[in-house]
């Protein structure tokens, strides 16, 4: 028998004095090269900041996840934003919330809205698929992450997965699991759909330029909105 289920979301907002920014994008976007270029800018107009990353990279849970990446344990891919999820509670519980309570400003290389794109590729779902199929994956997965604040501003770093693959190809550290080009296309596609869903949550920065010009955009989008 199947039943009919509407689902209405209601994201948790900042309440707190603090500035919370997230950097998206497909693996090889460059958020990792950004956040400290952010937070160099952030600490010369006297802002108190901290820089973060999900998932983490210490704890219980994020080695879990941190092998998992690098292919040195399995699980039912099913299972990954399951861990994924109480890693983020933990992070927010630990180092968000107290950070934003006080007034600083938390520049995250990735947030909840990872889960999206990366979760549906993970349950096997094709972003070809009608609506009717995407919403019942994207639903569940959204609903695991209302308990989170959403950032304040959300740079979306907009890249095709041939140049991130590129650039990704040259890292000198291991590769993860995702890092393969026919992941990094549907991952892409799933990025596409959540900002097409969500257009008012993301600031979209064409991170094909430079990375002195991508970082201009963003603080030029950061002073737009926020007065310092």
């Amino acid at each position: 028998m199947k039943y009919h289920l509407a689902l209405d979301l209601e994201f948790r907002r900042n309440p707190y004095r603090g500035l919370y920014i997230a950097l998206e994008g497909i693996d090889g976007s460059g958020k990792t090269v950004q956040v400290p270029r952010l937070r160099e800018f952030l600490q010369k107009e006297e802002k108190e900041v901290i820089t973060t990353r999900e998932p983490r990279k210490e704890g219980l849970i994020a080695d879990i996840i941190n092998r998992l990446l690098q292919g040195s344990i399995n699980l039912p891919k099913e299972a990954f934003q399951h861990l994924f999820t109480v890693d983020r509670f933990l992070h927010h519980q630990e180092l968000v919330v107290p950070a934003l309570k006080v007034g600083k400003v938390v520049i995250t290389d990735r947030c909840f809205w990872s889960a999206i794109p990366y979760g549906m590729w993970e349950m096997g779902e094709r972003f070809d698929y009608d609506k009717k199929k995407m919403l019942p994956i994207a639903q569940k997965l959204l609903a695991m992450q209302c308990q989170f604040i959403v950032p304040d501003i959300t740079f979306y770093l907009d890249i095709t997965p041939e140049v991130a693959i590129s650039r990704v190809l040259k890292k000198s550290d291991a590769k993860e699991i995702y890092e393969e080009e026919h992941i990094l296309e549907k991952v892409f596609e799933g990025y596409q759909w959540l900002i097409q869903e969500f257009p008012q949550e993301f600031f979209i920065i064409d991170a094909r330029k430079s990375i002195e010009d991508v970082t201009l955009d963003m603080i030029q989008m950061i002073k737009q909105h926020h007065k310092f």
